[in-house]
């Protein structure tokens, strides 16, 4: 049984929802807070959630499959290296893991854009904490493996009817 592009794209759709949606339950019902490359991972979430979205809506055909799997494999990769950047700090020596920064809020209130994002891309101590585990993974872990899926889910739809 061979799936439709447009089938490839739905399940990509409901994949990062369903994503989206446990990272708010961990938020909301059992108080996890997200550090900075938490949100950043989420924002690529919704990325590839738009592009799916958008694909399966309009179902174009190879050119526009084209543009709407590239904007998915970017969203993918970037949180794929975000995510790597986590689990990275994850993996420091307590005596390298750096110190815990300004949230969120503070560093798009107070920095320009440039200076915000490059700030947020570093992490701090805060994202180095791991809080949660399945299957002795952190979170981290398991959103960068579902980066690398979501990619390459993306670039089979390309070879689907």
């Amino acid at each position: 049984m061979s799936l439709s592009a447009r089938q490839i794209h739905t399940a990509l759709v409901l994949c990062c929802m369903g994503l989206l949606g446990y990272a708010l339950y961990t938020q909301y019902f059992q108080g996890l807070i997200p550090c900075a490359l938490c949100m950043t991972q989420r924002f690529f979430y919704v990325v590839i959630a738009l592009g799916a979205l958008a694909a399966a809506i309009h179902n174009p055909a190879a050119l526009g499959r084209r543009i709407y799997v590239a904007l998915m494999v970017a969203g993918s990769a970037l949180g794929a290296a975000v995510a790597g950047r986590q689990v990275w700090l994850q993996h420091l020596p307590e005596d390298q893991v750096p110190a815990c920064g300004p949230s969120l809020e503070y560093i798009f209130d107070t920095l320009p854009f440039s200076e915000a994002f490059t700030t947020l891309m570093m992490g701090d101590g805060n994202c180095a904490e791991v809080v949660w585990t399945f299957l002795g993974l952190s979170m981290p872990t398991w959103s960068l493996i579902w980066f690398v899926l979501l990619g390459i889910a993306a670039l089979l739809s390309l070879r689907a009817k």
